[in-house]
């Protein structure tokens, strides 16, 4: 059986993680009852350099992998004693920043990569062109999430800086999406930020896109809010919808293409074309409408989608990784995107086999749409157990691979 140093990188950290405390004997003996070593592994001795001295190859890699956690912040030797590492973590359920500069390969398949990293760090080293950007990224909420928070002041030069060294890499016609919240509010009143409109002007003055379209996504399962301001005071209306902001670095031809996501035509539109179309003529709207007879009679192949878009917020698929890290013991991800949605965009803005990326993957639900589509991906994450927890919805998919592969 070969062995890459990589291969044992997780499977250490992990052991040092459930067993706290270990001396190299035990460790060894840990990976050999796991299988994670073969049986008569650390017998083995081979001629190394030029002096050709006898080493075991096994214990090498070993060794490799304690240093490269080391190094990562992720385990410590223990002060006074000799052969003896302990993980710098408490429990498995902390997170885990990636360290400045280092990359990291958490898994994956035949079309993907998933990485272990800052958003910046990653898409400063890919070369490939980038034909597609969707991503769902920190909302600039009073309150942060367990993966940290971005005040509303600094929101704009955290998405432009975060943005900037994958936009050098776009494809030209290529897209980018950001899904955004609509309630963020200044603070002590009813009045909404303006964060939003500041950012489309800065996404088109410092990194040189145009804003392409901008899609509601309504939520009929959203729950009522703003509480404050809605319910108590009665100044706004409930919360519906979260916008979706399209950019692109072009004017045509672009990759999007609302034929790749046509909805059935109604009943009452088949019938329509059936009969050979209008019979009557109109005009409406002052002649900016007109129907002559005959009109809508052509068949095709279905009705374009209109920018409202609606998607229940809970889907089976989050529901399964949920399970599974309420199981290993794992974080939940406190933001969720619809992967009906997201394969929605997908298919929307990219071409089968194009290259589609996420800076913020959570949950890697953008990643998981373009594996479902024919798509190639890239997704980085930050926090690395939400990578553990992410790829259980990647399992079945051809070439998957886990692997924690030091790239930086």
């Amino acid at each position: 059986m070969n062995f890459q140093q990589a291969d044992l990188f997780e499977p250490i950290r992990a052991a040092y993680e459930a067993g706290g405390t270990l001396s190299n004997a035990d460790l060894y003996k840990r990976l050999a009852t796991d299988d994670v070593i073969p049986e008569g592994a650390l017998l083995e001795r081979i001629p190394v350099g030029k002096a050709g001295d006898l080493h075991n190859p096994m214990l090498r890699k070993i060794r490799w992998a304690q240093q490269s956690l080391r190094r990562l912040g992720l385990l410590e030797k223990v002060p006074g004693e000799r052969g003896v590492w302990r993980s710098t973590k408490e429990s498995r359920g902390d997170l885990t920043p990636a360290p400045p500069r280092a990359i990291l390969l958490g898994f994956s398949t035949k079309l993907g990569l998933a990485l272990w990293g800052d958003c910046k760090d990653v898409f400063s080293q890919i070369t490939e062109p980038v034909h597609c950007v969707i991503t769902s990224p920190p909302y600039p909420i009073a309150k942060g999430r367990a993966y940290g928070a971005v005040s509303e002041v600094e929101y704009v030069d955290f998405i432009c800086h975060a943005l900037e060294p994958v936009v050098r890499r776009l494809a030209a016609g290529a897209c980018v999406a950001l899904n955004l919240t609509n309630d963020v509010f200044l603070k002590g009143t009813p009045l909404r930020s303006m964060f939003k409109e500041r950012l489309v002007l800065a996404v088109h003055s410092r990194l040189g896109l145009n804003k392409l379209e901008e899609a509601c996504w309504v939520d009929s399962t959203k729950a009522p809010g703003p509480i404050a301001w809605a319910s108590k005071e009665r100044f706004l209306l409930h919360t519906g919808y979260e916008p979706i902001l399209i950019f692109t670095n072009s004017d045509k031809p672009l990759f999007a293409n609302n034929q790749r996501v046509l909805l059935p035509h109604s009943a009452q539109h088949l019938k329509l074309i059936a009969k050979g179309g209008e019979a009557r003529t109109g005009s409406y709207g002052d002649g900016a409408n007109r129907i002559r007879p005959g009109a809508f009679s052509r068949p095709t192949a279905g009705k374009i989608p209109t920018n409202v878009l609606s998607f229940p917020h809970r889907c089976r698929s989050q529901d399964e990784v949920r399970k599974f890290v309420n199981r290993e013991g794992l974080p939940n991800h406190g933001a969720t995107f619809p992967l009906a949605l997201a394969k929605f965009l997908v298919e929307y803005l990219s071409e089968a086999g194009q290259l589609v990326v996420d800076p913020f993957s959570g949950w890697f639900t953008t990643a998981l749409a373009a594996e479902l589509t024919g798509r190639r991906w890239i997704g980085c994450e930050k926090m690395l157990q939400y990578i553990e927890g992410a790829r259980r919805r990647f399992f079945d998919c051809d070439g998957y691979l886990e692997d924690y592969l030091l790239a930086a």
